[in-house]
């Protein structure tokens, strides 16, 4: 028997089937959305300031972190705890602060107890203008905030002047410091090969210091060689403060310079186990201070980083504290042995 063709091969049994949106619940939570997105986007970009710690808050809780406090006379003291374990103090550079450590700790938590301070002088601390913020004066303080929770023994890491100072407290107090790393090349190294920025200190600029955002941006540039993302309302709080903070900055600077290659000539006294990562890249202190570097200290475990700058704790966060926590556990694997 001869069967007519189905005019209509379209199988769906619905030959009208409605448009996304078009029944009056659907078009209402369309709107709806877009007001909130439209009011979350608003407040990002008209009110920056005021939605920054609410992302600052809940980066740290996602690496297991919380914000604490104490008296430290005559500064108040601000730090992030957080984990279990054994104690690793994370300590930042000139002008930086705790929540540049936040994305290198993350992995860390889950396995040692983490601190990380603003130090005296730097962010959310007390900065007083009748107080010195000098590595020596700067080593006593950390000596009595570790010493108030009971840290009888820490792996000590820092970035830059944090390094340094790092190394300058392990020295000075050799057993309660288990390990000293270096993320990043330390401040007072001095290197065979003379950097951008010691051509620059060498000129009589001070290319960390910013007064306008031209000078902020310029700045970025100079410190990263992949600048990490930062959401608009951190990086509009940065510059901010880096702004309004730029006389103050500048007595710090110059006091730092008073000492320019304090390390240089004491790095050799280090006697606990050490670890360097040296950006490739890194602008501020040339990678050529790796060779006198291992010179002066040729049992320190060297890295060289390609293609990142002076904070590979925030250029590169993940392999950064990948190579800082094998580190930690051959420590602990060699003591296992002996």
């Amino acid at each position: 028997m001869h069967r007519t063709p189905n005019p209509n091969p379209n199988p769906n049994p619905n030959p009208n089937p409605k448009a996304p949106f078009s029944t009056p619940f659907m078009r209402i939570f369309a709107i709806v959305l877009t007001v909130i997105v439209a009011g979350i986007l608003f407040m990002v970009y008209a009110k920056p300031q005021q939605v920054a710690p609410y992302l600052i808050s809940a980066n740290r809780t996602m690496a297991g972190l919380q914000a604490e406090h104490m008296s430290l006379p005559p500064h108040e003291l601000h730090y992030l705890h957080g984990g279990q374990g054994e104690a690793v103090v994370l300590l930042h550079g000139i002008f930086a602060e705790k929540d540049h450590w936040v994305d290198f700790a993350r992995p860390l938590t889950a396995h040692y107890q983490v601190f990380v301070p603003d130090l005296p002088g730097f962010g959310e601390s007390s900065r007083l203008d009748d107080q010195r913020y000098d590595y020596a004066t700067q080593v006593l303080r950390l000596k009595t905030w570790l010493d108030a929770p009971g840290l009888k023994r820490v792996h000590l890491a820092g970035s830059s002047m944090g390094g340094t100072l790092a190394a300058l407290y392990a020295m000075q107090y050799p057993d309660q410091v288990a390990s000293v790393a270096f993320i990043g090349a330390p401040h007072g190294i001095r290197s065979p090969v003379r950097s951008e920025m010691d051509a620059l200190i060498d000129s009589g600029k001070s290319p960390l210091i910013v007064r306008n955002e031209h000078e902020f941006t310029k700045m970025m540039e100079f410190v990263f060689t992949q600048q990490p993302y930062l959401p608009y309302p951190i990086l509009h709080m940065t510059q901010v403060q880096a702004i309004s903070n730029a006389e103050s900055n500048l007595r710090l600077w110059r006091a730092q310079l008073t000492d320019r290659y304090l390390l240089d000539s004491r790095i050799a006294q280090l006697t606990q186990p050490s670890l360097l990562l040296w950006g490739e890249s890194d602008r501020l202190f040339h990678v050529s201070g790796v060779t006198a570097w291992q010179q002066k200290l040729p049992a320190s475990r060297v890295q060289v980083l390609k293609e990142i700058g002076h904070l590979p704790m925030m250029e590169a966060p993940k392999q950064s504290a990948q190579v800082y926590r094998e580190f930690l556990m051959s420590l602990a694997n060699t003591h296992g042995r002996t």
